[in-house]
């Protein structure tokens, strides 16, 4: 525990601050530039409880790849590669991804693949695309991500029985192996002092932007409507329309203090109310270069300006995007203060607090339409979501740099830098 302890204070020390990114001039366009031309998300529900809880994932894919294809106006043949990010669907989802593309009117030639990134897993497939765009391997790409948590079993993908007894051998394998997910939450709140005031402080901020975001139309208008399948106790088949985020709710201090801890049940600080909801939804992106949007007329929304990820502490995988956020800015000649608009996944409020303290982030460019603990954090969808999110708000308040970072289980971080056009 000590030479951990040891690791983890020379990992933090690591940790610039942004005052001394020694940032360069911002990369300059150029026709090779990886731009988006559409982006669509469905709505985020509740898992076991909303309206998608009877929507396999391939069906949840459908209306968004069909969106993305409809916004751009283009003839689906020319789409090259599609990647879908999922994480608890087995094989990540590969099988599924492919009958989506199908459904969606997308051709047999068009190929596809699925990656499995832990929570990062759609902002990975988003790059997957990029990278793919970048040594011209394709000219067309569809990169997102999908979860249903409700069909989901969240221990089926992973038994430690049957682990090499060698993991339990060293310290950060057992972590991997060994803590889930709400002690790492407790494990950061305890050993960078972040008090359950402070959480639930976070919470609160999320629910109260989300529920201002609906009130003014600006999450619905991020929504793509699809008609589904939802069924009763009985068992009896009924259609809606799917085109609400059902996990937002207006709340208190008081009301979220009054929440007892669920994975620490002695002086823990993490609640169903400062954690992110488990919940069904998926979201796309359709990316090209830039002299091929600007051959054919494609709107250009904006541009992928660089990407990182860092390796943490499993036990503590939460500080993961306070890690990535200064290496991916340093890459794109960026720092903090040049952000407009920070998109960080709330897994936890405590490792959401922490990195805004970390890196001096400004709590009111943070998730201005609210986060995953307002939302929802379908974990294969969060990624390509937060993309949606960013896109249509930077649009909105005519603002230009934005980030989308996120940590990841087994100790990660990942983060996206953007420019808006």
């Amino acid at each position: 525990m000590e030479k951990a302890a040891q690791r983890l204070e020379t990992l933090s020390s690591h940790l610039v601050p942004q005052t001394t990114f020694n940032a360069g001039t911002v990369i300059p366009k150029s026709d090779d530039d990886i731009v988006i031309v559409a982006y669509a998300r469905t709505a985020i529900t509740k898992a076991g409880k909303g309206a998608q809880k009877d929507t396999n994932t391939e069906e949840m894919l459908v209306p968004v790849l069909q969106s993305v294809i409809s916004q751009a106006k283009i003839d689906p043949k020319i789409i090259d590669d599609v990647c879908i990010g999922s994480v608890l669907q087995n094989g990540a989802g590969a099988n599924q991804a492919r009958m989506a593309m199908f459904m969606a009117g997308i051709p047999e030639t068009t190929t596809v693949k699925a990656v499995n990134r832990q929570c990062s897993s759609g902002l990975e497939a988003v790059m997957e695309i990029a990278n793919a765009l970048r040594v011209k391997q394709i000219d067309f790409g569809i990169g997102g991500g999908v979860e249903s948590m409700s069909q989901a079993s969240l221990g089926s993908a992973f038994d430690p029985k049957k682990l090499s007894p060698k993991v339990y051998e060293n310290k950060f394998a057992k972590d991997v192996a060994t803590i889930n997910m709400g002690i790492t939450s407790e494990n950061v709140a305890e050993r960078f002092g972040i008090k359950r005031e402070k959480q639930d402080q976070m919470a609160l901020e999320s629910q109260t932007k989300a529920v201002a975001a609906t009130k003014n139309g600006l999450l619905q208008k991020e929504i793509t409507p699809y008609k589904t399948l939802i069924k009763d106790k009985d068992g009896k088949a009924t259609e809606v329309v799917v085109d609400k985020d059902d996990g937002v709710r207006e709340t208190t201090l008081e009301a979220l203090g009054k929440l007892k801890p669920v994975f620490k049940k002695e002086g823990g600080t993490t609640t169903p109310g400062n954690a992110s909801q488990v919940s069904d939804g998926a979201a796309c992106v359709l990316l090209t270069r830039r002299s091929i949007a600007k051959k054919m007329g494609l709107p250009i929304h904006g541009r992928i300006l660089s990407y990182a990820c860092a390796g943490v502490p499993p036990d503590v995988m939460g500080i993961g995007p306070a890690f990535a956020i200064p290496v991916a800015l340093k890459k794109a000649g960026l720092t903090v203060n040049d952000i407009d608009v920070f998109e960080i996944n709330e897994a936890f409020a405590s490792q959401a607090t922490y990195t805004i303290e970390k890196l001096s982030i400004p709590r009111e460019k943070l998730n201005p339409r609210g986060g995953a603990i307002a939302l929802g954090h379908p974990v294969g969808m969060t990624g390509s979501r937060m993309i949606v999110t960013l896109f249509s708000e930077l649009h909105r308040t005519n603002k230009k740099y934005g980030i989308v970072s996120m940590c990841m289980g087994t100790g990660m971080g990942a983060c996206g830098v953007f420019e808006k056009e």
